[in-house]
């Protein structure tokens, strides 16, 4: 095959289709084939393909072939047999509509290309789970799957309420159970859909109903019983429905959930009180095992055989025990009697002797009181309190009048000592500017400021001159003037 012209691709393609501007490269089939399913495997990889399912074959080894198509186009499609991948794949036939993953490829031997399929979907199955875990998740929050609300199965129940399809293979598999384990049981069946639009409203319906039991004349149940066999998720659909949930979580009879198959989960198993794989194992699970509970009576008559045989054995040992100890009746009786007499002489005399003991004690009691006068107490106490009374508020004058002498005698010395009485007898007070004392002449120099306190004012000078006395001690001689009178 030739090719003229370069049209571009990936690194080095170019090398593949011409070896020079002037001299084409030829491929062969092969070749060109490889490079095809490299650019498609490499450009594309693993895509998503949504189509109807046609020409469906599968192939002894497992290996599935089928196209999907469109209104305009087919797309060549194979699905092949992986048991280790443990896929659960939808059961394809025609006239499907499905989504296809895979990796777009080229199927050298015959020149076409072709998806190899790695996971088959039905349409819309993707959005059915994601609306699955938001209303799961909702509903978890709000507590609709919380274990503390869940109520437990009645152990021998005298009715069961079995919500279903009559017509299914599931309501026949329940029934041959349930006659076969339990066959006194009532079983009471209130037919619904099970899928498509409206199986949802039917079931909460027929729930509500048992709930109604007396307004609507239905026989009581005492468990009731949901579900239907195996399907696709959207046959099942019907069960995740939100309305469905709610009926089953107000409902005041037990609820088991029994839908599909064993790898099946719906809202409603998470709802129910009891999860069952399968209707057939809710069955089992519902109705008691009517040849284990016969059993289990015949183990416990022969137990209660034995212990009643054991204690009649007892008791006749007894009773004949006790008839070999009694010889003379009438003598034995006679004897209780009189020592029943004996007895109540003993009691009357003892009983005497307390009573004039405690009478005893009595008048010995009162005698104490009489002899202690206790009106006599109270009075000579209350004649002391008097008297502390009285010599606490002498007392406490006594000690104001002294305190008040002492205190007139000290404000006399302070008025004595005080420096304005001496100042007032004719003596001052003489301080430098900074307020210090001058107690000697040593302290006065030329030019010093002094200030004189006398008792009716202060006043400032200076000192001009200094002449010594006869003792070598300095004097001021003379004050030029009273600069100020202070006060």
């Amino acid at each position: 095959m030739l090719f003229r012209g370069q049209t571009g691709g990936g690194a080095g393609t170019g090398d593949l289709w011409q070896k020079d501007a002037d001299a084409p490269r030829i491929l062969s089939v092969t070749e060109l084939t490889h490079v095809v399913r490299g650019l498609l495997e490499t450009g594309i990889g693993q895509v998503w393909v949504e189509g109807e399912v046609c020409n469906h074959r599968r192939q002894a080894s497992g290996h599935q072939y089928f196209n999907l198509k469109d209104d305009k186009c087919q797309l060549g499609c194979v699905l092949f047999h992986r048991p280790y991948l443990q896929l659960r794949q939808v059961q394809l036939s025609d006239g499907m509509l499905v989504h296809a993953r895979g990796e777009l490829t080229v199927y050298e031997a015959r020149g076409q290309y072709q998806l190899n399929v790695n996971l088959v979907q039905a349409a819309g199955v993707g959005l059915l789970q994601a609306k699955f875990e938001a209303l799961k998740k909702r509903l978890d929050a709000e507590g609709l799957f919380d274990p503390a609300r869940k109520k437990p199965l009645p152990k021998f129940p005298r009715a069961i309420g079995i919500v279903t399809s009559p017509t299914g293979a599931a309501i026949r598999d329940m029934l041959n159970i349930l006659r076969r384990r339990a066959p006194w049981i009532r079983i009471v069946i209130n037919p619904v859909r099970v899928q498509g639009d409206g199986a949802a409203e039917e079931i909460v319906s027929a729930i509500d109903e048992f709930q109604r039991f007396e307004e609507l004349g239905l026989p009581e149940v005492d468990v009731i019983v949901v579900c239907r066999g195996g399907g696709s998720a959207e046959d099942l659909w019907a069960f995740n429905e939100e309305i469905v949930a709610r009926a089953i979580f107000r409902s005041s009879i037990p609820v088991v959930s029994a839908v599909g198959h064993e790898i099946d989960f719906t809202i409603a198993d998470f709802v129910a009180d009891l999860r069952a794989p399968t209707p057939s194992a809710a069955a089992e699970l519902v109705a008691p095992d009517s040849a284990e509970l016969e059993k289990r009576f015949q183990q416990t008559t022969l137990q209660l055989q034995r212990k009643v045989g054991a204690r009649l054995d007892e008791w006749k040992a007894r009773l004949a025990a006790a008839t070999r100890g009694i010889r003379e009746p009438r003598n034995r009786i006679e004897e209780f009697l009189q020592r029943t007499d004996l007895a109540g002489e003993t009691l009357r005399r003892e009983v005497r002797v307390r009573l004039a003991e405690l009478r005893q004690s009595l008048l010995s009691m009162h005698t104490a009181i009489a002899q202690h006068r206790p009106d006599q107490i109270v009075q000579l106490k209350c004649q002391q309190l008097t008297q502390f009374s009285r010599q606490i508020y002498e007392r406490t004058r006594d000690e104001i009048a002294l305190r008040k002498t002492r205190l007139r005698h000290a404000e006399g010395l302070l008025r004595v000592l005080a420096p304005q009485a001496t100042l007032e007898r004719g003596f001052s007070i003489t301080t430098d500017a900074a307020g210090e004392v001058l107690h000697s002449i040593q302290q006065i120099t030329p030019g010093l400021e002094i200030r004189t306190r006398v008792s009716d004012g202060a006043f400032k000078s200076h000192v001009k001159k200094m002449t010594p006395t006869d003792d070598q001690a300095r004097s001021v001689k003379s004050v030029a003037s009273i600069d100020d009178i202070v006060s």
